[in-house]
């Protein structure tokens, strides 16, 4: 029996939430431990199929895993190459950009001002500073040693998940003694992430092949590393769209003018809204059975406990939390509040008249009788 039946509702409700503050509060604290770990967790989840396809051909386990680890390390090393090599290219470029800058920003503060917003002239051009701007990018290229590492550590993490994936459901059986419900309910998890994650890497794929091919045609610089943006910012769900046009439309209208910076939004626009509203939602079918105003919650809260890992995966972590409560009769209501959409119930009278009429239609009968 449930050790909570034992206490009154209100009870339960406070436990429950003590429970979830504390929880909370490790996770925070270790946060920087646990989002390199996530990160590896989902990726082995996403590459398993293929491990598990090179065994059924006959692939020994270990050149399997050499080829998946090989895989995802030129990858990720072409990413941090092309992105390196823009971010340097950036930061070279920076005062061919200046005039321009300054004569914009000086603009944009005076109209400001003009609209009402005291000491807008000032604070605009100091906001906008190209040497501002010249540290953040030195910064960046700083920290491109620590990112390479945990890229690494993830990599490694990867490897070693995938050499234990063989021996989970045996490992999982024994530690839980799973029922059959819960094996069912553990695959469907694995399935859903899966699913999602593969179907959004190729979306986010063609995203950042139709933003590279836009802005190839209108000539914005770096052009590569906007794409690279646009693939990994369309994983983020509903703000990626927005914050990956941005930076490219604010560089068209310092490298070219009003009109090509609206045609990049305007670009960015029509390939989120078919790709993203179009195509996505009809191969992603019905979804992954949580509330549009859940992943929006979703999105603040993993960020703000994961940083920009949690982001990225705020829709898989928040499908596994959404199952994981659906576990367990006390935590089911949550999680029914995180779910999709119910039919909506008809109204008492609605549900009640068919029964009256069936007991009214009887009578005359009973009388006969």
């Amino acid at each position: 029996m449930n050790a909570l039946s034992d206490f009154s509702a209100p009870a339960r409700g406070l436990i429950v939430a003590a429970a979830f503050a504390l929880v909370v509060t490790v996770l925070k604290m270790a946060s920087s431990l646990l989002a390199p770990i996530l990160l590896a967790v989902f990726i082995a989840i996403v590459v398993t199929p293929a491990l598990g396809w090179m065994r059924r051909k006959g692939v020994p386990k270990w050149a399997a895993l050499v080829v998946i680890g090989f895989v995802l390390l030129d990858v990720g090393s072409l990413l941090a190459l092309v992105t390196t090599g823009a971010v340097e290219g950036f930061r070279e470029s920076i005062p061919s950009y200046q005039e321009r800058l300054t004569l914009l920003a000086g603009q944009f503060g005076n109209w400001l001002e003009a609209a009402g917003m005291d000491n807008s002239g000032d604070a605009v051009p100091n906001l906008l500073d190209p040497s501002k701007l010249m540290i953040g990018v030195r910064l960046l290229l700083s920290n491109a040693s620590g990112i390479f590492a945990n890229g690494l550590l993830v990599l490694l993490t990867v490897i070693f998940i995938l050499l234990e994936a063989p021996t989970l459901w045996a490992k999982l059986h024994a530690a839980f003694s799973l029922t059959p419900e819960g094996e069912e309910r553990i695959r469907r998890l694995f399935g859903s992430i899966n699913r999602y994650m593969q179907i959004k890497a190729a979306t986010s794929f063609a995203t950042g092949v139709c933003a590279y091919f836009l802005l190839w045609l209108l000539g914005i610089d770096f052009a590569i590393f906007w794409a690279i943006l646009a693939f990994f910012l369309n994983f983020i769900p509903v703000v990626g769209n927005v914050i990956m046009m941005i930076p490219p439309a604010l560089l068209a209208l310092v490298q070219a003018d009003l009109s090509t910076a609206l045609m990049v939004i305007i670009g960015y626009l029509v390939i989120n809204t078919a790709i993203g509203n179009i195509i996505e939602p009809r191969i992603m079918g019905k979804g992954l059975g949580i509330s549009t105003l859940a992943v929006f919650l979703a999105l603040l809260f993993w960020g703000w406990l994961f940083g920009s890992v949690g982001m990225f995966l705020a829709v898989p972590l928040t499908v596994t939390l959404v199952i994981a409560l659906d576990a367990s009769p006390t935590t089911r209501p949550i999680a029914i509040l995180l779910g999709p959409e119910v039919e909506k119930m008809p109204p008492p009278e609605q549900v009640n008249q068919p029964v009256l009429d069936a007991v009214a239609m009887d009578e005359p009968a009973d009388h006969e009788h």
